[in-house]
């Protein structure tokens, strides 16, 4: 098990202190049948339930509720991987940066490993998500805004390792369990629809891996707020909007993985999609009258399938909306 080079092929070991190629291209992660993930550490991850429901205008979906996951949202999934596979190499002292899920992930499971952990975090994340992190003992270095810490973490990076829920892709693998787990709960069928919040597409790429192993895709839907649309832009070919949302977890101006995430909707033949903050805010709304708190970014989900579904929906197709996280942490 190695990492590669997505342009240049030139491989690298799995500990390298490097978290991009020297050619600039960003790092795939080679693993044959015989490699495993090693499964040292947990805190209690789990199968999340996928919950049928019906939602007026759309009818019956399924909701995969990954906001149950230990930390709070679906990112417990990577961290689990990542940090595992860390354990395993002898890394005791890691660097991170996030806007919150993925920090208060890497946070949690490095402190179960006994692995020491700096996470650099904008001043924008929410008061409850700063002080989850701080409860796993990691030294938090606040910055003015994401563009700010992701600049301090890269210069931290020379000298630790770089614990990347974007450029390492020990994370993806670690989602990938999710594409497995639905095509499970479902009877082992692929679905025709997975509506994805989309940021830096961290569970879109995750879904892809996973379902192309099991040997079919969905069609992937990614779902971006009207105030901040890269990938609609790119992929529509329209004017790019740098503005806050309600949806903050996905307040992403440029994806790392740009590239790679239009190549996954392209080959799914899916799509891509904004939903404006009312619209966000409407469907948080209906989730919440099923018993369900989500964060605004998780209820993307379901403001993309109203919108995209808006003259109706086949009663036959099987469409996932995941709840990528818990309300309680917004």
């Amino acid at each position: 098990m190695h990492f590669y080079c997505e342009k240049c092929k030139k491989e690298y070991p799995l500990n390298a202190l490097q978290y991009e190629c020297d050619c600039g291209g960003l790092f795939r992660l080679y693993k044959d049948s015989s490699n495993e993930i090693p499964h040292l550490v947990s805190i209690g991850e789990i199968e999340t339930p996928m919950l049928e429901t019906s939602f007026e205008s759309i009818g019956r979906v399924f909701l995969k509720m990954e906001h149950m996951q230990p930390t709070g949202s679906f990112k417990a999934r990577g961290a689990y991987a990542l940090i595992n596979q860390l354990k395993y190499m002898g890394i005791d002292k890691i660097v991170e940066d996030s806007s919150g899920n993925a920090a208060t992930a890497i946070a949690a499971y490095a402190a179960a490993a006994g692995i020491d952990c700096d996470v650099y975090i904008p001043e924008e994340i929410s008061s409850n998500k700063l002080h989850y992190i701080k409860s796993f003992g990691a030294h938090i270095h606040v910055k003015k805004d994401r563009t700010a810490a992701g600049r301090a973490v890269r210069e931290a990076a020379k000298n630790t390792y770089y614990a990347s829920h974007i450029y390492n892709p020990l994370f993806f693998e670690g989602i990938k369990s999710l594409a497995y787990e639905i095509y499970k709960q479902l009877g082992n069928k692929i679905p025709e629809y997975i509506f994805v919040p989309a940021g830096n597409g961290t569970m879109l790429l995750g879904l892809y891996y996973g379902f192309e192993e099991i040997g079919a895709l969905p069609a992937f839907i990614a779902v971006q707020s009207e105030k901040c649309n890269p990938i609609y832009a790119a992929f529509k070919r329209k004017k790019v909007i740098q503005e806050a949302s309600i949806a903050t977890a996905i307040n992403i101006a440029e994806p790392r993985r740009l590239k790679e995430i239009l190549m996954c909707i392209k080959r799914s033949f899916g799509n891509v999609l904004t939903v404006s903050d009312a619209e966000i805010y409407e469907a948080q709304m209906a989730i919440g009258k099923k018993g369900i708190y989500v964060e605004p970014t998780a209820a993307c989900s379901l403001a993309g399938a109203l919108k995209f579904f808006k003259k109706g929906k086949p009663d036959n197709y099987n469409v996932i909306l995941p709840l990528t996280g818990t309300g309680m942490l917004s």
